[in-house]
């Protein structure tokens, strides 16, 4: 029996094994291409097999890695916005405001502090002033350039001194009531602002965007555009208060209020802190119901050091043409605090000051400082040197004068970047490139950002703190383009570096 069922094994052994024998037999004797072929078509199925199997391991895998990522950026948002974050995590100020999608989520303490409705004001019946509001500032509403001309060579006076609070203006808490709502248009949601932005700067742009406005003036220099200067309520000018006093222009601390169409002017404040020159005065957005259709207006620091000796006397401007500019720059003056000698031809400005100015007006295309005649690039007939005729004195350039080159009485080696008027609608190929024309050094913190490849993360950071600049331009989809026109410009700017030989130094003064 057991004998039996050995031999029945065998057989069957025989049998299953049989067809493999007789294949491999087969095999042999075919020809050595054909056993090629069919060694190379198992080999192929082979391989398909472990990478499909290779791939799909993969993407299980990346998946779990998405989800322990997403678990640990959601454990840390939470930490730092309950204020317990350790010292061993590094922190950002504002990036994650601004790195997520537009339906982002703010943090638990942030959504449990929602603005209180603000109960809506009865209005008063005005008869003082009945008549200055229904023709809701008719002068004023007016840019700059279209104010009435006053009478040549007289000094500096106020056209217009209104109370703020008498006027029927409360037409929405969100915009003029600010402070009575207790709500901010500067955010910051973190527990620091930017490095790049100081404790004044902040305070400064709190002011600007947030202050109850207790009057607004209009003051005339000459046949200087007219300018309007509001008085904010609370705390004591940055400047000296005794020199406001005598000029009487402005009792406290005061803001410029410039054309909806001059908004470069925030722009350029936080591009300026950005880049570390800091050389322009604080700069934000606001809105005034009175004036320019409630349109967000640049609203620009008041400073009273610019005007030593009085209005009437004009600002401290430095008065150079083309032609000593040029000269100045070679004479390198002030390098390493030495004097210069009397006929050296040397402005009171520092050297490295010009530097920083031709980089932040390259960047911004501002002309209006060291090209005022449109001379290195090609104008449109709308702009102001065209339709004011000044385009026609660059045949002889070496005598077109420099305009709005400013700085402090106090402190005649700094210059201080004023009126700001920026163009982002200047393509790469009609760059004024006359703006660096001279420059042989650059400050080597601006141009370390921009090589680092991190001005729009600083960028977007500072512009958002801006509520209302943010909003005029579109949220964050307008910010990148205004963004994206800079970069271009950087990418342009850093090509002229290396091929020119520009150096970069180190300037602390």
């Amino acid at each position: 029996m057991i004998i039996s069922l050995v031999l029945m094994g065998k057989s069957g052994i025989h049998w299953l094994c049989f067809p493999f024998l007789r294949l491999t037999g087969s095999f042999r004797r075919w020809p050595p291409s054909r056993r090629t072929l069919i060694i190379g078509i198992i080999c192929v199925i082979y391989v398909f097999f472990v990478v499909s199997e290779f791939g799909y391991s993969q993407q299980n895998q990346d998946r779990r890695t998405d989800k322990d990522k997403y678990r640990h950026t959601r454990g840390l948002y939470n930490l730092e916005s309950n204020g317990a974050l350790p010292d061993s995590v590094p922190t950002r100020s504002n990036v994650v405001y601004i790195t997520l999608k537009t339906k982002r989520l703010k943090p638990a303490n942030i959504r449990g502090t929602i603005r209180p409705k603000v109960r809506r004001k009865v209005r008063r019946n005005i008869t003082a002033s009945s008549a200055f509001t229904q023709n809701k500032l008719s002068t004023l509403e007016q840019d700059a350039g279209q104010i009435r001309n006053f009478e040549p060579n007289t000094s500096w006076r106020e056209t217009r001194d209104v109370d703020y609070k008498s006027l029927d203006l409360i037409h929405n808490p969100h915009i003029d009531e600010q402070t009575d709502s207790h709500f901010s248009s500067i955010r910051i949601y973190s527990h620091r602002a930017p490095p790049w932005l100081s404790s004044q700067d902040v305070k400064a742009m709190r002011f600007l965007a947030d202050a109850k406005v207790l009057r607004i003036k209009e003051v005339s220099h000459g046949d200087s555009p007219s300018l309007l200067i509001f008085q904010g309520e609370g705390g004591d000018s940055v400047t000296d208060q005794k020199l406001t006093e005598r000029k009487d222009v402005c009792r406290g601390k005061c803001g410029i209020i410039n054309s909806p169409v001059d908004n470069t002017e925030v722009f350029a404040f936080h591009l300026d802190r950005v880049l570390g020159l800091n050389r322009t005065l604080p700069a934000v957005s606001r809105k005034f119901n009175i004036l320019h259709d409630g349109l967000p207006c640049p609203v620009v620091s008041w400073d009273a050091s610019f005007y030593p000796e009085g209005l009437a006397a004009g600002s401290s401007t430095v008065r150079l043409t083309w032609g000593e500019y040029q000269s100045s720059l070679k004479q390198r003056c002030w390098i390493k605090n030495i004097s210069p000698k009397p006929d050296s031809g040397c402005s009171t400005v520092h050297h490295y000051e010009w530097s920083k100015l031709a980089l932040f007006d390259f960047l911004l295309q501002i002309h209006s400082r060291l090209d005022q005649s449109c001379c290195g690039f090609r104008p449109r007939l709308e702009d102001s040197c065209v339709e004011f005729g000044h385009h026609t004195e660059c045949v002889d350039h070496n005598s077109i004068p420099l305009a709005n080159i400013v700085h402090r009485s106090h402190d005649p080696r700094h210059l201080v970047f004023t009126n700001n008027k920026g163009f982002f609608d200047r393509n790469e190929d009609n760059l004024d490139f006359r703006i660096l024309e001279g420059i042989r050094e650059l400050p080597e913190q601006a141009v370390s950002i921009l090589r680092s490849r991190k001005l729009r993360e600083k960028l977007l950071q500072s512009l958002f703190l801006d509520q209302t600049y943010w909003e005029s331009q579109g949220g964050r989809q307008g910010i990148d383009k205004l963004i994206d026109v800079i970069e271009r410009r950087v990418r342009v700017l850093l090509t002229y570096i290396n091929a020119h030989g520009i150096k970069v130094v180190t300037m602390n003064a």
